[in-house]
């Protein structure tokens, strides 16, 4: 659908040698503000319709505004990403994280946290037969963020100048996607969800669908650590997403005080308002009620590198048959300060989750899940067409669905081993599934996905 945009009645002004030519009324410019959001709002309606037409009041558009001035801090440079990005390199002082009331008297870790030490874990182990030890491929391609360009907006070749972190830019159209300004940049979780009484899952129900590897909930945790190939599965509507992420979880899953610090990628027209697959964070203290958000959307998450945008796009991603690119992730609990770290690589930092924001993970974890998420919102009654992973079901395997492997967790001692005797979940194996195994190489590992609504999910 073609829009045409309205501008407005042409104002004009006698010329006059004595007087000054008259101010336009105040409310002109509120007029003038509105028409000019609404113009541009209707000109980025897409295929998907990422962006809803909608009667947008005054009064919204001034709240949205005032949101928009406190997450959006006065850049020291701006960098424009060939996919539309605009990025802003924020002086890192005066990052969103700062504004936390928890972390007023907060000071940026400077000194690199310890990292953790890895375990040899190389060899079959029990129980494993020569079928399953044999399933894994070569190591892919990986997109790595010490080797060239894996984010869009480094392909101009500027980078953030040090002492500042990029930031991306969020706009009206972003904040106007979201069911309201209190949703925007989180997830929509209602307490109460209906869940089975072992289940690992910290959102079963309201249309959320999984398939994950997860931990024991009787261990103490303190960090986790996989390779994640990145695909661009399809969206069917505009409020539903794709993830494939890492959660790191503390607390109870019936109650409200459960603790996620969580990363990976994804793909949300929603939140983005385009399908490319980004990398992003989430993190809550209250199981999603009223703390924490994605990537730097509210105060919490402090990031330290100025060549990665959290919520900025991934490239080069996996093709079927094709070459598989995988970002590799760590998440784990400094040893001397407490803080959660995030890194991007074998080395990278990105950033970390002060430990001032949690209850529970203030100590340790109890649980890890490693896999996908999708929401499936059912408008008709039925299942729709929104893919996890690559959209092809888990037996397909190597180049053709997705995957997690060398899955490993971080222990007591800051020691890295591959993660041993997990257990796997996928609620509706006919529209999305898991298979795990383990190698030498590949350590522990899975294949899962799915194309969502087919014969067999309707």
């Amino acid at each position: 659908m073609r829009y045409t945009r309205i501008m407005g009645g042409a104002f004009q002004r006698r010329k006059t040698h004595l007087l000054p030519p008259p101010s336009p009324p105040p409310h002109l410019f509120l007029y003038l503000l509105v028409v000019l959001y609404l113009s541009i709002f209707l000109e980025t309606s897409s295929a998907l319709n990422y962006t809803d037409y909608r009667q947008v009041s005054s009064l919204r558009l001034k709240r949205i505004q005032r949101h928009l001035d406190k997450i959006n801090k006065p850049p020291v440079m701006t960098i424009e990403s060939p996919d539309g990005d605009i990025i802003d390199c924020i002086h890192k002082r005066r990052q969103p994280a700062l504004d936390h009331p928890l972390l007023k008297n907060h000071k940026i870790q400077k000194a690199p946290p310890e990292m953790p030490k890895t375990r040899s874990t190389v060899g079959k182990r029990d129980g494993d037969d020569d079928a399953a030890t044999a399933a894994a491929p070569a190591p892919s391609n990986s997109a790595d963020a010490a080797k060239g360009a894996w984010q869009a907006w480094h392909r101009n070749g500027t980078r953030c100048p040090r002492g500042t972190v990029p930031v991306r830019r969020s706009t009206a159209h972003d904040v106007l996607r979201a069911k309201s300004l209190y949703d925007f940049g989180k997830k929509r979780h209602p307490p109460g969800l209906a869940r089975r009484p072992d289940a690992p899952d910290v959102v079963s129900g309201n249309g959320h669908e999984h398939a994950i590897a997860y931990t024991g909930s009787t261990q103490e945790v303190f960090g986790a650590k996989a390779t994640i190939n990145v695909w661009d599965p399809s969206i069917e509507e505009v409020n539903e997403f794709s993830l494939s992420q890492i959660w790191i979880l503390s607390g109870s899953f019936d109650g409200t005080d459960l603790n996620s610090i969580e990363a990976g990628w994804q793909v949300s027209p929603e939140l983005y308002g385009d399908s490319r697959p980004r990398l992003f964070t989430y993190w809550t203290s209250d199981s999603y009620q009223a703390t924490g958000c994605y990537n730097l959307l509210c105060a919490g998450f402090v990031q330290t590198n100025s060549r990665i945008a959290i919520g900025a796009a991934i490239s080069p991603i996996s093709s079927f048959s094709g070459s598989q690119f995988d970002i590799t992730i760590l998440i784990w609990k400094d040893p001397k300060l407490g803080n959660w770290w995030m890194s991007f690589g074998d080395t990278t930092l990105v950033g970390y989750w002060p430990a001032e924001l949690f209850t529970h993970l203030a100590d340790h974890a109890t649980m890890v899940e490693w896999g996908g998420e999708v929401v499936n919102s059912r408008p008709n009654g039925g299942h729709t067409t929104t893919q996890m992973g690559s959209g092809r079901f888990a037996e397909e395997g190597f180049g053709k669905a997705g995957y997690f492997r060398n899955l490993q967790v971080v222990d007591a001692d800051n020691s890295l081993s591959s993660a041993q005797g997990i257990s796997t979940l996928a609620e509706n194996t006919n529209c999305y599934d898991i298979k795990s195994s383990y190698s030498n190489e590949w350590g522990t590992y899975f294949y899962f996905g799915g194309p969502g609504k087919n014969p067999q999910c309707p």
